[in-house]
């Protein structure tokens, strides 16, 4: 099914067909038309109150209106108006039988349409073409194409994908499995085995199938699917793995490939800006300006013209970018309307860490057999290696590594052998210690821990340092920015998806506090970042771009300052492994490495979302989070033993 409540054109209130239609009559009677007046009507109406406008122009004057559209309107700008006039389903069918018939056959019409349609709308799509052209869809679509990507095709037709919700738990590893059989470990790809997984199953099982994929395969299923296709058949399956990661995402960047370079995709951007007009616009543009650095608007303002422009910019449904230029670190993410759960073993990525840093260290312990067991181990298993060296040796394994390790070698050893309850308090102990805090820190930790660990980490902060960890925030940190570390501290935040009617309540009063003073604007906006389920502020922050058409981080970024803003964690929300990515970056970016915040995130997150953090990682500055580490972490070594 699809959300309700994110496309740009809704039904229009005090609706009156009759009116319209007469309205219509009398921008097009007459020497020349009334342009403005045509797209303001319909780009201000739904496709279903349009129909009825067909339907009362009809009935009043005796004429086709999409015929009266035609002969008035020229170029794209009659494209564009005319395609919206049909229902969905006939504009659909029409574009589908454009791209089979005539001189060649458009794949990447058919790969769009029919890999990003669910199974009612597949079902519509088949039943129009039927009473539009009198044929059948799927021996038109055969006929004009061939092999496994025929074969899909087919698959895809049927509309008879599992619907959203329904996940097979006890097949997604077997899934997974099968999958990896077909293709990464052969010789050769079974390619039925991909389309009927990837053509039947659910979008939310196969997300998970995905996930556990990438654990047994250490690879992709799209860097998979690159190496074992090819050609048509190549591209429909990646376009059917995009819309299950995110149709929003996949069409942003579907509208970017038809804007960029020379010349316009004018057919591509016509049928993407009305196909999603009604359902998913919002989350299109957002997809869009945190990947592209600009605004959609603003990319369709710049490469179309005229009332074919105008009928686009009311399609879009507004300017990101009206409150001024965005972050400029925000704007580097490659953000993602999809969160990947993948519990991926990484220790190879930490050996690295610790084999580079150790470079530093000349002692005589070999520090070689403590990397391979510590770094082989899961934090569970570390903590019965504790008590094994206990139990048979007498002695306390944590103050023998302290003895025989160094600096920040042995910082990162004994971070990975305490409990992630234990490392967390030490690490909010660290940042509060001594001369000056260390806020980043402070915010990282606590907008990056769920309710059960930040009741850990408590608990253990108690049980450490005999104080608790509020009292010790609230005694080292003061203001606005102390009552916000101590509402996250609580681990009160609400779970659960999106309450969809609340969200759209919370969204205005953020919207209706950027008018207040600051101090009640912070209130309200703390009340909000620091109580509510992560999806549901997801939702929220969509919601806030209709109801005030700004973005809301750069509603922080200019109304905010100090501790203050840098806590309020919106892009945490948005997308946990893209912010700890962009905090890794800083970490290393600048002369001297910030050991303790690089350490910290590497030992926190190793058996999390490390996998899905070097992702975001390397889309975002183009290196892999290996080698950047490798080559930061070399300099350092360097400084440490040039000064010994």
């Amino acid at each position: 099914l699809i959300k309700p409540g994110t496309g740009t054109v809704t039904d229009a209130p005090d609706f009156d067909a009759s009116a319209d239609a007469e309205t219509l009559y009398n921008a097009m009677k007459g020497i020349g038309s009334d342009k403005e007046a045509i797209l303001d009507l319909v780009t201000g109406r739904s496709n279903a109150q349009r129909q009825e406008i067909v339907q009362a122009y009809k009935s009043s004057y005796g004429k086709d209106l999409i015929d009266d559209l035609k002969y008035e309107l020229t170029g794209h700008f009659e494209r564009l108006i005319v395609s919206l006039m049909r229902p969905q389903a006939y504009h659909d069918a029409k574009e589908i039988h454009d791209a089979i018939k005539g001189a060649g056959t458009d794949e990447k019409c058919l790969i769009e349409v029919l890999a990003s349609r669910n199974n009612q709308q597949i079902h519509e799509l088949v039943e129009a073409y039927k009473d539009a052209y009198g044929s059948d869809i799927e021996e038109d679509v055969t006929g004009e194409t061939s092999g496994h990507f025929k074969k899909m095709l087919v698959v895809l037709l049927q509309g008879t994908r599992d619907e959203p919700g329904v996940v097979h738990t006890d097949l997604i590893e077997e899934d997974a499995q099968v999958l990896f059989a077909a293709g990464e470990e052969q010789w050769g790809t079974e390619e039925s085995i991909f389309i009927m997984l990837l053509g039947n199953r659910s979008f939310d099982h196969l997300q998970m199938v995905f996930d556990k994929y990438q654990e047994i395969a250490e690879t992709s299923i799209e860097d998979s699917i690159k190496s074992e296709l090819s050609g048509d058949f190549e591209n429909l399956m990646l376009a059917v793995v995009q819309c299950i990661r995110s149709v929003p995402m996949y069409f942003a960047k579907r509208l970017y490939k038809s804007m960029k370079g020379l010349g316009t995709q004018d057919n591509t951007l016509i049928r993407i800006m009305i196909c999603r007009s009604e359902i998913d616009m919002l989350d299109i543009r957002e997809c869009f300006r945190m990947c592209y650095e600009k605004s959609l608007y603003n990319m369709i303002k710049e490469d179309t013209s005229g009332d074919y422009k105008r009928t686009l910019l009311a399609l879009c449904g507004g300017d990101d970018d009206l409150a001024g230029e965005f972050f400029p670190e925000a704007a580097q993410l490659a953000y993602k309307m999809w969160e990947t759960s993948a519990m991926t073993k990484v220790q190879c990525l930490i050996k690295q860490v610790f084999i580079t840093i150790v470079s530093a260290v000349s002692s005589g312990t070999d520090e070689d057999v403590i990397i391979d067991i510590v770094a082989n181990r899961s934090n569970e298993q570390r903590q019965e290696i504790r008590q094994a060296f206990k139990s048979i040796l007498g002695r306390d394994l944590m103050k023998d590594l302290k003895s025989e390790l160094s600096k920040n070698l042995e910082r990162l050893i004994i971070g990975l052998m305490l409990t992630p309850a234990e490392f967390d308090a030490k690490m909010m102990r660290k940042a509060m210690e001594g001369a000056g805090t260390d806020e980043h820190a402070l915010i990282e930790i606590l907008v990056t821990r769920s309710n059960e660990e930040i009741h850990a980490m408590n608990a253990a902060y108690e049980d450490g340092y005999k104080k608790s960890m509020e009292d010790a925030i609230q005694s080292d940190t003061s203001g606005r920015f102390s009552q916000i570390l101590t509402s996250l501290v609580q681990g009160a935040r609400e779970q659960g998806p999106a309450d969809w009617d609340r969200a759209l309540v919370d969204a205005q009063e953020l919207a209706d506090a950027c008018n207040e003073d600051s101090d009640d604007m912070e209130i309200k906006f703390m009340s909000i970042l620091c109580t509510r389920s992560f999806p549901h502020l997801r939702r929220v922050f969509q919601e806030f771009v209709r109801c005030s058409n700004k973005d809301i981080e750069q509603i922080i970024k200019n109304e905010m300052s100090g501790d203050v803003k840098q806590a309020m964690y919106v892009r945490s929300v948005k997308n946990q492994p893209n912010y700890i990515a962009e905090r890794l970056y800083k970490a290393m970016k600048c002369i001297g490495t910030d050991d303790r915040a690089l350490i910290r995130i590497m030992v926190s997150r190793s058996e999390v979302d490390l996998f899905n953090i070097r992702k975001e990682f390397k889309e975002t500055h183009d290196c892999s989070l290996h080698e950047f580490i490798q080559v930061e972490t070399m300099v350092v070594s360097f400084h440490i033993l040039h000064v010994e």
